[in-house]
């Protein structure tokens, strides 16, 4: 099964959660955008220990830069949904529609200022007080398993 629902990675810097990503989205059937350069060389090397054999399962569109990313999205005419730790908007309480684009930003710095200006909304994941951030492959099965939910597994 499918979905038109959509995961892009703004820039990942680790090739093992890129891998564990891919692997979630060849099991659940979403699709993964890949928007570089990527902080390792992507390659199958390099995101086959996390990713296993399941890479080759994973639908992945790698974009060579953030414009050329918002260029193709333009033609798509999907919403863009920013996770950010600066959002105000909790993930379970926003309605995801099937064919959102989930954005995570970079392990390291998240997304620049004008990449977080072009979403069309941005999502939380409540965190405890003092905690900086979850690992961003965590967050994308939290976050797909919600859009699923209310999109596919209904």
């Amino acid at each position: 099964m499918m979905t038109d629902l959509r995961l892009a990675l703004y820039q990942p810097d680790i090739p093992g959660n890129t891998g564990t990503i891919l692997r979630l989205a060849a099991c659940l059937g979403f699709a993964v955008d890949l928007i570089e350069p990527a902080g390792f060389v992507v390659s199958d090397r390099n995101l086959k220990r996390s990713g296993m054999d399941y890479i080759a399962a994973a639908a992945l569109t790698r974009h060579v830069s953030w414009d050329r990313f918002e260029a193709w999205r333009a033609t798509t005419g999907r919403r863009l949904i920013l996770a950010s730790t600066k959002a105000a908007d909790r993930y379970t309480d926003f309605t995801f529609r099937s064919d959102d684009i989930l954005l995570l930003g970079r392990e390291s710095a998240g997304v620049p200022d004008h990449v977080h200006e072009r979403a069309d909304a941005r999502i939380l994941i409540p965190m405890v007080d003092g905690q900086r951030s979850i690992n961003v492959a965590v967050s994308a099965a939290m976050i797909v398993g919600e859009a699923m939910r209310q999109t596919v597994w209904t």
